[in-house]
């Protein structure tokens, strides 16, 4: 059950990160539950292995391209899910993932100490 609430919490900061951000669709609004899902599989199974391979980058930058990461993450997950769509040419799209990404991180987190 509390997995269930967490995934709904975890759409619901998609679905609102969406409409904040004006370059990011999630249309129709069901479909920020897919990418809550898919981008959830990502970052737990092709994160750790991206990260792996680019610690050294990580180290130089003090973590800061773990920002870049995660808007890579963010335009897989837009890859794999239609409804999910980020505006943008390619550097562009990926400066829109990374403040997605941020958004995202602090909305979810939010909503989660709003739930708890």
């Amino acid at each position: 059950m509390k997995f269930i609430l967490k995934l709904l919490v975890s759409a619901l900061a998609v679905w609102l990160t969406c409409w904040f951000l004006d370059n990011v669709t999630c249309s129709p609004w069901y479909y920020s539950l897919v990418v809550a899902i898919v981008l959830g599989i990502i970052n737990m199974i092709i994160k750790p292995i991206v990260k792996l391979f680019t610690l050294p980058i990580n180290l130089l930058t003090l973590g800061l391209f773990s920002l870049v990461i995660n808007g890579l993450m963010v335009m897989l997950c837009a890859h794999f899910v239609d409804g999910f769509t980020i505006a943008g040419t390619s550097l562009s799209a990926l400066g829109t993932a990374i403040i997605f990404s941020v958004v995202l991180s602090i909305i979810n987190w939010l909503l989660h100490k709003l739930v708890d």
